[in-house]
């Protein structure tokens, strides 16, 4: 997608939370704040940034929420999280593990017996390369053509796909690769993973991972919508546009089902931050469980984006000025999510964008040559 200009004009605002330090506490916020207004330059029509350290929270947001109101991102927005879903998907796959009930050796033949076919070979796919994306299983949103165009989301904005509509699209596709001999990312490996967690207990993905990680956090404000084509309240509207030269379409309403185990949560940067700390501190998952999935591999179709990133088991490493940061961003129309955590946990920071398209930039901004939100995220883990 082609960056474009941004023209409304900023409404910014800083919060902080708590009340020690409060030179060092202003420069903080201020470094977010400053970061957060460049991202308008690059098309967002507006931000809202949660940095979470041992001491405070530091809230930031800038732009607007909605572009005919004028008003600005509400502090507690709820936003679709997009590929985020995964990490969530994966810490309740990981936990079976810990339990017995699965291994990540498992064959997805053996999990799921005539799902995987075509060219795929289920019975050399384990789950290990599922939730890792070394599968080689093909990305079913390639056959989505109508995501892509503004006349074919207004068409289908409502149209309910259900898991195996997904996979059976997937499996008209060639492999990318043979399994376990290389990396590319693919939304069909959550989705299977999805269907593993009801096949094994029963239960569908979105109940295990209400009780396996919201409810036990307290996460009261993330759910997984299913079908559901509105966001509770409050939210920001989100945007998207679908071609240079075409005008922006609001597309906050739509049926995120053919999401679905790959990206259909709804979460705040309150949420996610809890959520993030809490997965890198072992309050999740047994230490070899979580071992398991920061055991990572190369990612290098995300090179250009994140110089170094490499993929765990449902979650990112990302080098950054001080080391580097656990993360997992999520891109769905309408809303862009970035973040990383320490390895600590000691210090978390979410962005949200309410557009997953970010144009063409404002003057005096060059194209960017990797993630937009990458400094702001590395000042806030590292500043």
């Amino acid at each position: 997608m082609r960056l474009h200009r941004m023209t409304c004009v900023a409404l910014v605002a800083v919060t902080l939370l708590g009340s020690t330090g409060v030179v060092a506490q202003a420069d903080i916020g201020t470094r977010l704040q400053q970061d957060a207004d460049r991202l308008l330059g690059y098309g967002a029509p507006g931000v809202l940034v949660r940095l979470d350290t041992p001491d405070r929270a530091y809230r930031v947001r800038g732009g607007v929420g909605d572009r005919v109101a004028g008003t600005p991102v509400p502090w507690g927005a709820r936003f679709r999280i997009g590929s985020l879903t995964k990490t969530f998907v994966a810490t309740a796959v990981l936990q079976l593990v810990g339990e017995g009930r699965l291994s990540l050796d498992d064959a997805v033949a053996n999990l799921l017996p005539g799902v995987v076919t075509g060219g795929h070979d289920g019975g050399r796919v384990t789950l290990r390369q599922l939730l890792q994306h070394t599968s080689g299983i093909a990305d079913y949103t390639r056959r989505l053509d109508d995501l892509e165009t503004r006349e074919g989301f207004q068409r289908h904005r409502f149209r309910h796909l259900v898991p195996r509509d997904l996979v059976g699209l997937a499996m008209t596709l060639p492999p990318d690769f043979a399994p376990g001999t290389d990396w590319g990312y693919s939304n069909t490996n959550y989705v299977l993973a999805g269907m593993i967690l009801e096949e094994v207990t029963g239960r569908r993905w979105r109940e295990e991972v209400h009780a396996r990680v919201l409810a036990p956090l307290g996460l009261r404000n993330t759910s997984t919508p299913g079908a559901v084509p509105v966001l509770p309240p409050p939210h920001a509207r989100g945007y998207h546009r679908f071609a240079a030269g075409e005008p922006e379409v609001d597309v906050t309403v739509m049926n995120p089902s053919w999401a679905d185990a790959a990206g259909e949560i709804v979460s705040t940067a309150e949420d996610v931050n809890r959520f993030l700390r809490a997965l890198v501190r072992g309050e999740l998952l047994a230490p070899a469980q979580l071992a398991e999935m920061r055991t990572t591999v190369p990612a290098r179709r995300f090179e250009a984006v994140w110089p170094g990133v490499r993929y765990g088991l449902g979650l990112l490493w990302i080098p950054n000025s001080c080391g580097g940061s656990w993360a997992h961003g999520g891109d769905i129309h309408g809303f862009r999510t970035r973040n990383g955590v320490s390895p600590d946990g000691s210090r978390s920071v979410v962005v949200s964008l309410n557009t997953d398209n970010p144009a063409r930039p404002g003057p005096g901004v060059p194209p960017p040559t990797g993630d937009v939100s990458a400094a702001l995220v590395d000042h806030a883990l590292c500043g």
